[in-house]
């Protein structure tokens, strides 16, 4: 098995993600992953599922910080974000239970992400500083994790997307699914009940099997959504005590540790997290 792809979403829920060829592991996700995030006008924090039409903001990386840009209203022009926040307006928001400490990035980033998203919002930075302890539910890791739904990370076996697209009518990309490690080389879902697993030099454990959500269903080329699909297809051979897994959650154990498209996967143990 080999590493085939590496995704950072640096803000959560835009635009469908940036193929790099390498990548640091820090500690609550890819560098740069899920660090920022939009918040409504009373502080709620935003995703696809509510406004699709986020997908159709896309971001890059550079060496002073993100560019956005809109897919196709090309008259917004481009806006900066840099990594240091530009403002001292801070606040608490609700992550899925969690309340998370949040700062504004930019009031100028914020105003052009109102303007292309046609909803008032704020784009939020979260500063190292602000802890959020990943689901000790699942993990005995004390780690922290950025501001994902949930977990650091989210690895794919492209053959598990293969066999999806062989069931619906027509095939998606793995965009959908917002992983941050794709390899191939395996069965279908094989990491479904992967532990300890190593990609290249680095370590990582298995924490639990991914519930996805409407999200999927956002076809990223367009902002809009596609229908049931691809959860009703998913949910006639995934569905366990009324949800619908795909990819694995994880954790990195060696944090500092660079991956890197290529690198060899190995699993040093399972552990029988759902049986389908």
């Amino acid at each position: 098995m080999k590493l085939t792809e590496i995704r950072i979403h640096p803000v959560k829920s835009l635009g469908a993600g940036v193929l790099v060829s390498q990548a640091n592991l820090q500690e609550r996700g890819l560098q740069n992953d899920r660090r920022w995030m939009l918040v409504d006008a009373a502080g709620v924090f935003m995703s696809q599922r509510q406004y699709p039409q986020m997908a159709l903001v896309n971001v890059a990386i550079h060496a002073d910080g993100l560019t956005l840009h809109h897919q196709t209203n090309t008259d917004l022009g481009r806006v900066e974000v840099p990594f240091v926040p530009q403002t001292a307006n801070q606040i608490q928001t609700d992550i899925w239970g969690d309340l998370v400490a949040v700062t504004e990035a930019s009031t100028h980033a914020s105003a052009w992400l109102s303007e292309a998203l046609g909803v008032a919002c704020r784009l939020m930075y979260q500063p190292d500083e602000s802890a959020r302890l990943a689901d000790q539910d699942y993990t005995n890791l004390p780690h922290n994790v950025s501001l994902s739904d949930g977990f650091p990370y989210l690895i794919v076996g492209q053959s598990s997307l293969q066999d999806l697209n062989n069931r619906l009518p027509e095939p998606i990309d793995m965009a959908r699914f917002r992983p941050n490690l794709v390899f191939e080389g395996a069965l279908p879902h094989d990491e479904d009940n992967w532990y300890e697993f190593e990609v290249g030099a680095a370590k990582f454990v298995g924490v639990k099997p991914c519930a996805r959500c409407v999200m999927t269903t956002v076809n990223p080329a367009t902002g809009q959504k596609d229908g049931p699909e691809p959860l009703k297809t998913l949910a006639t051979y995934r569905q366990k005590n009324n949800k619908i897994y795909f990819g694995q959650n994880v954790m990195a154990v060696s944090v500092g540790a660079t991956v890197r498209v290529g690198d060899e996967l190995r699993v040093v143990s399972r552990k029988q997290y759902l049986t389908f």
